[in-house]
């Protein structure tokens, strides 16, 4: 059977008993995997990964080593929040990479969406080759994927292109001595939620706002200059203090800002001021492969878009996207 097809019979996870069947089935794999060898986590401190984390601590304890690059395309604080909860509070096996200018360099100039993402999980597994060459006993790799990841990621049928890549699909290069753990790469994004609930993670890290594996590199549209990704750091920011606020960050599945490579004319001071525009995608989604768009009241986009052109150099004018999945994919990019 293809260990990366989900079979017709499996039954989707919607209930805490469901959970923790999984749960066992899926400890006793890692453990019949991994034996008395050391694991190696790329730990983004999204919901995926938090989630393997977890499943992982409960399967092989401190045979697991947390891995956070800080690649430069995190949304603001994310980086300081991943140390806090998984080193501080749940004390991980953590180690803190800030690889930041190494990235942003390997990206200058790049425009191409999929050039970029290929160059930034090209970098990861750098990254993580070099972390485990320091440590003794690493021989597996571990991954947050999830089944849409694979699923957008192959061409579905013959004549079809792929939907995109994904920088955790494919494998690992041959140089590269590690093997692949994936525990819950046969599942959709919701039941990934069950499934970290019923393994006692903190509700606001299950049901945190999902983020790409390339970050906010496919939320600066075009070729990433550091100014741009400043303002968009800026502007997601503000978005998601004011969805908070409004009671909107757990109705809405997914909502971020992208700031595409152009500019428009614009007025500040009474001078022409030229800047780019913040774009808001906010969608519910129950797998990730469909999304529909949530109606934002018009005084909190009011709100957001003052805030955003007075408080974020750069940025002049705020829009909306209505377009929902398909046509249109979750990310820009």
């Amino acid at each position: 059977m293809d260990q990366n097809k989900r079979p017709e019979s499996m039954v989707r996870i919607t209930t805490p008993e469901l959970a923790e069947a999984f749960i066992a089935e899926q400890v006793k794999a890692v453990q019949e995997q991994v034996g008395d060898k050391k694991v190696l986590l790329a730990l983004s401190g999204g919901v995926d990964s938090s989630v393997v984390a977890a499943l992982l601590i409960k399967a092989i304890g401190k045979q697991l080593v947390c891995v956070h690059v800080n690649h430069g395309l995190m949304r603001k604080g994310e980086s300081e929040n991943v140390i806090e909860v998984f080193k501080n509070q749940l004390d991980a096996n953590l180690i803190y990479v800030d690889a930041t200018d190494r990235f942003l360099d390997l990206l200058a100039g790049v425009s191409d969406p999929e050039k970029k993402r290929k160059i930034i999980g090209a970098e990861f597994i750098k990254v993580f080759d070099e972390e485990a060459a320091k440590l003794d006993g690493i021989s597996f790799l571990a991954q947050g994927t999830i089944y849409p990841d694979i699923l957008e990621s192959i061409k579905q049928a013959e004549g079809k292109k792929a939907v995109k890549s994904h920088h955790n699909v494919g494998g690992l290069p041959e140089e590269m001595e590690m093997q692949l753990v994936e525990p819950i790469k046969l599942l959709f994004k919701d039941e990934v939620r069950v499934v970290g609930e019923a393994l006692g993670l903190p509700h606001a890290m299950v049901y945190r706002q999902p983020f790409p594996g390339p970050g906010l590199g496919v939320r600066c549209l075009g070729a990433i200059t550091r100014d741009r990704l400043h303002a968009l750091r800026e502007a997601d920011a503000i978005l998601r203090e004011e969805f908070d606020n409004c009671g909107l960050a757990e109705k809405v599945w997914q909502y971020f800002i992208a700031v595409p490579d152009i500019k428009s004319v614009g007025v500040k001071d009474e001078s022409r001021y030229e800047g780019w525009p913040a774009i808001i995608r906010a969608i519910n989604t129950k797998d990730a492969m469909t999304a529909t768009i949530e109606e934002i009241p018009y005084a909190v986009l009011h709100k957001i878009t003052a805030r955003i052109t007075s408080e974020v150099e750069g940025i002049n004018r705020v829009l909306f996207d209505l377009t929902p999945k398909p046509t249109g994919t979750i990310e820009w990019e």
